[in-house]
């Protein structure tokens, strides 16, 4: 089982960064995919990127709207994921979420286990 906690939201500038940190617990860390998704008012949970489990080689993915300025990383001797945010826009506005799974990184269905949330605001 992994447990997940959020932190690093915000209010922020557009134009301004953030990171976002994802403390996970639990053995199942590093052969977890990592996905992040967001959810704005009175929209759904959407994908945002994703990380996959531990290997020889990382592989990520980025929705269309966040590619190029988002990045996603993690550190499995920290057992925690990071979501590095730059150029933020207004529309990025949400509450961020971290996931854990094993399917399809981009497909919320496929994940077990979420954390909180942490708010972004980014104003114009």
């Amino acid at each position: 089982q992994v447990q997940l906690a959020e932190s690093g939201g915000g209010l922020v500038q557009a134009g301004g960064s953030l990171r976002l940190s994802c403390a996970a617990s639990g053995r199942a860390f590093s052969s977890s995919n990592m996905g992040w998704f967001r959810q704005a008012p009175g929209k759904e949970r959407e994908f945002v990127a994703a990380i996959s489990r531990s290997g020889i080689i990382y592989y990520t993915s980025y929705a269309d709207s966040v590619k190029g300025r988002f990045t996603v990383s993690r550190d499995n001797a920290k057992n925690t994921v990071y979501l590095q945010m730059k150029s933020l826009k207004p529309e990025d506005t949400a509450v961020y979420y971290c996931a854990a799974g094993y399917g399809n990184t981009r497909v919320q269905n496929e994940y077990d286990y979420w954390g909180q949330g942490t708010q972004v605001t980014v104003s114009s």
